[in-house]
């Protein structure tokens, strides 16, 4: 009996062969975000986990593991004391380092950071001025130094975090109004000063992805809205894992808003704007004009607060009060499950904590926490610009830099 030849499969099509490297790009993404989330942990239970069926998750851990990105955990696991031994992985935090970049106002913070957000040396540089390359010259020295003392670490890349209007597309400070930088090509003076990938976005959004990739009361929510009070004062809010950006990034630029109660005279010409009330500038005055402490590190007045100066303790307060105000304005609009405040007097005062909380009706208050991140905020927003890009895409990394 003759047997006719089947027919030739069909080509797979342009967008099926597209489609392929997506879904590998995606799958290996969750992978890598279940090791970061409950590592070390078998590949049998990241494949419960995902959904991934059993030969992929082997497929892409023994890819992750190749970049350097995951490792086998020293001892094995075994099931029951029979069978094979189970190799838990977790994220690798020997290898691979990412740089981190905070430009604020008085001073630039340059960090390094491992592949789990932990900040592993830093160093704060004074402006001696604002001229944008040369402020960014002396980051990339700074990060230099850095990497020379820790040489059996090999760089991924660097994040850059800054204030003000940040478009993270083009990779510039689109405006900065008390650094008086106007776009400013931050990601391409950067790269070229350290020959390495970096990428640039605002502090606030920054601090939402790390607290999403490494925070304690984020993780898990939905929508989580961060409100930055620095002397800038700015927020982000995220859904799903995705943070809100907008046309060129403009999203969570709150400077003007009207605060109730506020009485701070604006560049703008009006009063109460959020950022003129709430700025440290504003409170660094008020800590002046008290005699409690030159008023130029808001650390000082927590400080002095410590020790007992009720000024200083009122000030913090009545600051931590108006953020507040801030946020429930901000929740009104949002309705966000968690809120994430970086403001000094919230971080190291459970007064100023419930002065905040006070200003919100209970069941909101209870969904606001200080940042995850009390000692190295501005550390972990520069790094974490880079981290989330390597955990939204990990097969991105050059093997040339494991």
């Amino acid at each position: 009996m003759l047997r006719t030849a089947a027919p030739p499969s069909p080509s797979p099509s342009p967008s099926a062969r597209a489609a392929d490297p997506d879904r590998r790009r995606t799958s290996a993404r969750t992978v890598l975000r279940c090791v970061l989330e409950h590592g070390p942990v078998a590949r049998s239970t990241i494949a419960r986990l995902t959904g991934l069926s059993p030969a992929s998750v082997t497929d892409h851990c023994a890819r992750l593991v190749g970049l350097g990105l995951v490792r086998e955990a020293a001892a094995p696991r075994r099931s029951g004391g029979v069978g094979r031994p189970h190799l838990p992985l977790d994220v690798d935090r020997s290898r691979l380092v990412v740089g981190g970049v905070h430009v604020a106002v008085p001073y630039t913070t340059v960090a390094l950071l491992d592949l789990r957000g932990r900040v592993l040396s830093e160093r704060r540089l004074s402006h001696p001025d604002t001229e944008p390359a040369r402020v960014l010259e002396r980051a990339a020295e700074g990060l230099a130094d850095l990497l020379r003392r820790v040489p059996e670490r090999r760089p991924l890349g660097v994040g850059l975090a800054a204030g003000g209007w940040v478009d993270r597309e083009a990779g510039t400070v689109v405006d900065h109004p008390l650094l008086g930088w106007r776009d400013v090509p931050a990601r391409e003076v950067l790269r070229a000063r350290t020959g390495l990938p970096v990428h640039v976005d605002g502090h606030a959004r920054a601090l939402v992805d790390a607290e999403r990739m490494f925070g304690r009361a984020a993780r898990d929510s939905r929508s989580v809205l961060h409100l930055f009070v620095g002397n800038i004062v700015d927020a982000a809010f995220a859904t799903h894992d995705e943070v809100h950006h907008g046309p060129r990034s403009q999203a969570g630029s709150i400077a003007h808003l009207p605060l109730a109660g506020g009485t701070e005279p604006c560049a703008c010409g009006r009063s109460g704007c959020l950022q003129a009330e709430l700025s440290e500038r504003t409170l660094g005055r008020r800590a002046r004009e008290a005699g409690i402490c030159d008023g130029h590190d808001p650390l000082h007045v927590v400080d002095a607060a410590a020790a007992g100066h009720p000024v200083a303790a009122r000030l913090l307060r009545e600051r931590s009060r108006m953020a507040g105000r801030a946020v429930r304005l901000l929740t009104d609009v949002l309705n966000p499950e968690s809120v994430v405040v970086t403001e000094v007097g919230v971080i190291h005062r459970p007064d100023c904590l419930a002065a905040l909380r006070g200003e919100l009706d209970a069941a909101r208050a209870a969904t606001v926490t200080p940042t995850s991140f009390p000692d190295s905020v501005l550390a972990v927003a520069g790094g974490s610009v880079a981290l989330d890009v390597l955990y939204r895409d990990p097969l991105s990394v050059s093997p040339e830099r494991i």
